[in-house]
């Protein structure tokens, strides 16, 4: 039997490409003895660009720019010349992993490192730019970013705002004359691993502003300044930002991006799957095992387990799914894309203990699946 291993990254535990070798690991201790083969995937979580990179065989370059509060850092995106192509990771600049817990200020933390990112990998001349946007420190809208590319934001008496972004509730116009227009005129595709709108309970602000240290008067700011942001753009642009599905991904980047710089929003996995050619990796499986750190109805909102067992059912491939936690309840939808979900854990624990052992929950899982088939033989 060859056996394809597909998971994504364990969240603060695991990255894919080691939860990947650890269920192959699993496997080949295993009385079944099978051939595999690790696809490691990512669904536009922190992670994702590296992901990419390994897959197609790209390089990395190196560029100066600043973290989330403006520091000066070392950071880098991946460069596969054969497509022309740059992949960038948000979090390389702009990410929590690159702060202190607390150091976390969403009021203050901008995009505008990963705009340096950006600006850096337009000098290639590249046909593509893809860029993955979790682990964002920031609930900017990308008006880090879109500085970073000559937007310039004004006050009613035409002063540049200064400590974004809680000063956009006092925006009054968006001047684009010295917008890089490069950024136009390339192919720019935004992989979202959520789609959440820009504003309200579910958007940017309330959803992913408390992960970034916003307390629930930073949120309630936070809102509204988006909402400031938005309303200008429409004024200016036509453009509604406050209704795009996936706008509210990496607080908001995802629908500045799309307003002010062309960026098409992306299913993450999707994209992932079909930039990586997964179909061809699927040819010789027999059976396909994914994991996460939660397989649960929310999966089936486009995370990247679901996306890597609806590609192995259009080919009637069974479908193993891994996580340490799983629903109690038998569910219909989910048993549609997996034939089989299995949690991890085998006694209670912390969550914290319990993460901390994800590597050797995954070996003892995947060993104990092989043996399974083994018998079945």
């Amino acid at each position: 039997m060859h056996i394809l291993i597909a998971p994504n990254a364990f969240k603060n535990s695991l990255d894919a490409a080691a939860a990947a070798e650890n269920i192959r690991e699993g496997l080949l201790q295993s009385r079944l003895k099978p051939s595999t083969a690790c696809f490691p995937v990512g669904d536009g979580g922190d992670g994702t660009a590296e992901l990419l990179i390994a897959h197609l065989k790209g390089e990395t370059r190196t560029v100066e720019t600043t973290d989330a509060l403006g520091r000066k850092i070392s950071s880098s995106f991946g460069w596969i010349s054969d497509q022309c192509l740059a992949v960038i990771e948000m979090a390389d600049a702009s990410g929590l992993r690159q702060l202190r817990p607390e150091e976390y200020n969403p009021l203050r933390a901008t995009t505008y490192g990963t705009g340096r990112l950006l600006k850096a990998a337009l000098d290639l001349s590249p046909k593509k730019i893809i860029m993955g946007i979790g682990g964002s420190a920031t609930v900017d809208g990308a008006t880090g970013i879109l500085q970073a590319l000559g937007l310039r934001f004004l006050d009613k008496d035409g002063n540049e705002l200064s400590g974004l972004p809680e000063s956009l509730s006092s925006l009054h116009t968006i001047d684009s004359a010295a917008l890089d227009k490069r950024i136009l005129e390339t192919e720019f595709i935004i992989l979202c691993d959520v789609d959440n709108v820009l504003l309200g309970d579910e958007g940017a602000a309330a959803v992913f502003g408390p992960q970034k240290g916003a307390t629930p008067e930073m949120v309630k700011t936070l809102d509204r300044a988006l909402a400031r942001f938005s309303d200008i753009a429409l004024q200016q642009t036509g453009f509604d930002m406050s209704v795009i599905r996936h706008g509210g991904a990496a607080g908001g980047t995802a629908a500045g991006l799309r307003a002010f710089a062309g960026a098409r929003l992306a299913n993450g996995i999707d994209q992932f799957l079909e930039i990586t050619q997964f179909d061809k990796a699927l040819e010789q499986a027999g059976l396909v095992i994914t994991a996460e750190g939660s397989i649960d109805r929310q999966t089936l909102n486009g995370k990247a387990p679901y996306g890597v067992a609806k590609k192995a059912k259009e080919k009637n491939i069974p479908v193993i799914g891994l996580a340490g936690k799983i629903p109690l309840d038998t569910d219909s939808e989910l048993d549609r894309y997996f034939d089989a979900l299995i949690a991890i854990g085998h006694q209670p624990l912390s969550l914290e203990a319990a993460m901390g052992l994800t590597a050797a929950n995954l070996q003892r899982t995947a060993a104990m699946i092989g043996n399974m088939l083994a018998i079945k033989k």
